[in-house]
């Protein structure tokens, strides 16, 4: 009986979580430094003929920017809930072990070290597709040097203090990159490592949705087995589990998720650690049945939201959506190092 109430309490919860998500995209889509009433959206969505301001407005710009955030909310949170599966470390994710910096540097030795070569095709189609193939593998790379460390070291707080150390040394390859680099792709880069939703082109947009879907359901591919690496390798191994093949395809998802995401939309930081926790704490489980989608559905929320902020609704201005999301996560970091929470449910 108590089983089901609390399955009634989380399907609820996700239900609401939805509806918050359908709001804040409407909120995302109407404000900005021009107000657009809510009368507009559905004659400019749905009657391509309407060639007005507003409708151009909303069909350029702000709805590629919205579902840009969607799907960055969704790829961040779930690629840190698996990596905080794996490594059953409360701290990991995509920015703190360094598999953003991973892809990062791969975005760096394409724009910068090879500018001369694609300075005129990077925002093409196939300059897109050699920015995320390129992200891909600085991310993976990265991943595989984590995991080969995390079998030789059991300490949590080493396994952080080496993904520092390799967010660092990419950061200094990034720095002589930029050394060399020419003026207008220096900055470019600069204006890339803040964060953007809004930067996203159409045919970047195509490469993106498919790509997240596709980590998306590599991660709902291992729901079984991320709930096995909870209780350790040997408990997943009892179970069945392959554990090299499933770390693969997880790797392989989070990759996916955290390099796409970094390509086009830059480093955006602490998203992908804070959701899973936040997710937690609402629904009191470990289950990755209703944690992979609380987490996307709390990280698109929370992505919609950091969006809405940093346009500053009625002014010209426009903030960096990486500062929001680090003002957004840097608290909850916080909260759960000061009450020391544990990793398994609460």
């Amino acid at each position: 009986m108590q089983n089901t109430d609390h399955k009634n309490h989380s399907f609820f919860i996700l239900i609401l979580l939805g509806i918050i998500v359908i709001v804040f995209f409407i909120l995302d889509l109407l404000l900005g430094s021009v107000t657009i009433p809510f009368s507009k959206i559905y004659s400019a969505l749905f009657h391509p003929e309407i060639s007005d301001t507003a409708a151009t407005i909303l069909r350029d710009f702000r709805l590629p920017k919205a579902l840009t955030a969607i799907v960055t909310g969704a790829a961040l949170s779930v690629s840190g809930l698996q990596m905080q599966t794996v490594f059953r470390n409360p701290l990991a994710g995509p920015y703190v072990l360094g598999i953003s910096a991973g892809a990062s540097l791969g975005v760096a030795l394409f724009v910068l070290g090879f500018s001369s070569v694609f300075i005129s095709g990077i925002f093409s189609a196939t300059g897109a597709w050699s920015l995320a193939l390129i992200a891909w593998l600085g991310a993976f790379a990265v991943m595989m040097l984590v995991l080969y460390v995390s079998t030789k070291v059991n300490d949590i707080m080493t396994l952080l203090i080496l993904g520092i150390l390799f967010t660092a040394a990419t950061g200094a390859i990034v720095s002589i990159l930029q050394y060399f680099s020419n003026e207008s792709m220096l900055k470019a880069f600069i204006i890339w490592t803040m964060g953007s939703l809004g930067s996203v082109t159409k045919s970047q947009l195509l490469i993106l949705l498919p790509a997240v879907i596709l980590g998306i359901f590599l991660a709902f591919l291992k729901m079984k087995a991320l709930n096995a690496f909870l209780l350790g390798e040997n408990y997943a191994r009892s179970l069945g589990v392959n554990i090299i093949g499933s770390r693969l395809i997880i790797f392989l998802s989070t990759s996916l998720l955290a390099g796409t995401i970094t390509a086009f939309c830059g480093p955006i930081g602490f998203i992908g650690i804070a959701v899973p926790h936040i997710a937690r704490v609402f629904f009191r489980t470990a289950d990755h049945m209703i944690l992979l989608p609380a987490t996307i559905l709390i990280g698109s929320a929370l992505m919609l939201f950091s969006d809405i902020v940093s346009q500053l609704p009625g002014m010209q201005t426009t903030l960096p959506v990486n500062s929001v999301t680090a003002l957004i996560g840097i608290p909850v970091i916080i909260w759960m190092i000061v009450k020391n929470k544990r990793f398994q449910s609460v």
